[in-house]
């Protein structure tokens, strides 16, 4: 069910690019723990269900170095971690700590499938930006660049990201009482 953050016609102030870009460390430092732990139960899971020594056999040839299923669970890991963040209370630790939030443009929590939208959006910039940091030169720093400061910052107060999940990064106010 949608959370209702504050009155309809409160307007928040959109997320500098600042503020966004160091959620992003935050989070992406989060975003390592996640992906080691869900990695580990994955290796648990594929050494049981293939026999542990023929797992350790497909390990030292290097036969299982690609493994589609293992980025599939690593992309739906991350999703979930996500979003569930963003729908519960708009923000995952990193935002808490840079005081922004995920929210529609009514004050209200964003839904599954906005997440959903969000997170590809961000995975497909993110991807272009490595690819292009991968083959860096002269002609793919044409590409990096751009897609980074696509992902984060914001034109007329919303990122690419944004406008793909019809949401808003908003700065929120300084808490009641606090100097």
């Amino acid at each position: 069910m949608p959370q209702r953050f504050h009155p309809e016609d409160e307007l928040l102030a959109p997320a500098t690019f600042t503020k966004r870009l160091m959620a992003v460390v935050y989070d992406g430092l989060i975003s390592v723990a996640v992906l080691l732990v869900t990695t580990w139960a994955y290796t648990i899971v594929a050494g049981y269900m293939t026999g542990w020594d023929k797992y350790e056999q497909m390990a030292e040839e290097g036969s299982i170095g690609t493994d589609p299923i293992l980025t599939f669970v690593l992309f739906l890991a991350l999703y979930l971690f996500f979003g569930y963040f963003w729908t519960r209370n708009g923000q995952t630790l990193g935002m808490q700590a840079w005081r922004i939030r995920i929210q529609n443009m009514n004050g209200v929590s964003v839904s599954w499938t906005q997440a959903l939208r969000r997170y590809v959006a961000a995975a497909a910039i993110m991807f272009v930006a490595l690819i292009g940091a991968y083959y860096l030169n002269a002609a793919t720093l044409f590409i990096t660049l751009p897609a980074i400061i696509a992902l984060f910052y914001p034109i007329n107060g919303q990122s690419l990201t944004d406008r793909a999940s019809a949401s808003i990064v908003a700065t929120l106010p300084p808490k009641a009482g606090k100097a």
